[in-house]
């Protein structure tokens, strides 16, 4: 993690711990917008002015457990292709993964890690989205979510060496994911995903037609161009 997304390692006190912890459930509850710094200190009967010791301000927080999401799935990604030997299949698991449909998860850390993937549908764009973004860029507080990215682009070109987008198109599938998995709830006539009554989804149909069709095509065109 970016020492720069905090002030002092939440991961290294128990307080600093029950901060990150609280801050997950209370902006899956309130979202964003509502979640305060006084309602967090209340709830892990602290203070103010302890929360501020470990996060400037809510913003940064955020940048934080959002890193530690696309952390989360570069560990979940690593754990599962571990023994993979094949790029096509590394990209399918990688897809499971955002789909949230692999099935198999590695040892947890005390986070929870599925409303922590809630809030990430919801509000990581938000992380982003703001007039601080090429300060935020410049002080490397986006490399966890773009060395992810990096290293699934390695992998799409493993399959086509001779694709032209290869982190546009993963990026566009993580973005896609977030995006159809928000839409099923919440917006179903912009998506043909669809969730079940248990949670479950086939938003993994959708991004392999997306990732593979598009690398196909690509290889059909080159072949024509030559």
């Amino acid at each position: 993690m970016n020492e720069k997304l905090f002030l002092r390692d939440p991961e290294l006190t128990e307080l600093g711990r029950a901060i990150v912890k609280e801050s997950i459930r209370l902006i899956d509850e309130l979202g964003f917008e509502h979640f305060t710094f006084k309602k967090l200190a209340q709830h892990i009967a602290s203070t103010e002015v302890s929360v501020y010791r470990y996060f400037e301000n809510k913003h940064k927080l955020l940048l934080y457990l959002v890193s530690w999401y696309w952390n989360w799935l570069d560990y979940q990604f690593s754990y599962h292709t571990h023994h993979v030997a094949e790029a096509s299949e590394k990209l399918r698991a990688f897809i499971r993964i955002l789909a949230g449909s692999d099935g198999r998860e590695p040892p947890l850390s005390n986070v929870d890690v599925h409303s922590l993937a809630r809030i990430v549908i919801l509000e990581a764009s938000k992380a982003y989205l703001t007039k601080e973004v090429d300060a935020d860029n410049k002080a490397g507080l986006f490399q966890d979510y773009k060395n992810l990215c990096h290293k699934v682009a390695l992998i799409v070109l493993e399959i086509n060496p001779a694709y032209p987008f290869p982190h546009a198109l993963v990026s566009t599938l993580v973005e896609a994911a977030r995006k159809h998995l928000f839409f099923a709830q919440h917006l179903p006539s912009l998506t043909e995903v669809r969730l079940d009554s248990t949670g479950k989804n086939d938003l993994a149909g959708f991004l392999n037609h997306l990732a593979f069709s598009s690398l196909t095509n690509a290889a059909v065109s080159a072949y024509a161009n030559h």
